[in-house]
């Protein structure tokens, strides 16, 4: 293998638009696979109120150094104005897992 994996996460507003980010990435081959999953109930701080809200979750496999086109790409689709996108290293997977995320990928 190459180099290192990750998986990248970010959440959306809608299912939709979740769905959106998946569908780019994996048809771009910035990513093997992205799953979508939600409803989720989010609390955080937005310009100094505690917010709740429902949100979609983005889960992304790519290798470590596509992770600058991948973020470039979900800032491009994404609605929020800061939107959550964070890069957590794979530390282990089977070596087929990987080699898949590898092969499907390298065509970038």
């Amino acid at each position: 293998m190459k180099g290192g994996f990750v998986q990248v996460t970010t959440t959306t507003q809608s299912n939709a638009d979740a769905a959106k980010i998946a569908h780019a990435l994996v048809e771009g081959r910035l990513a093997a696979c992205a799953q979508v999953a939600g409803p989720i109930t989010s609390t955080y701080w937005w310009q100094s109120a505690l917010e709740t809200a429902d949100e979609y979750v983005c889960v992304i496999k790519t290798r470590a150094e596509l992770y600058e086109s991948v973020e470039a790409a979900i800032l491009r689709l994404h609605p929020y104005e800061t939107p959550e996108i964070v890069a957590i290293p794979i530390l282990r997977a089977s070596d087929d897992y990987l080699a898949w995320i590898e092969r499907e990928t390298d065509r970038h």
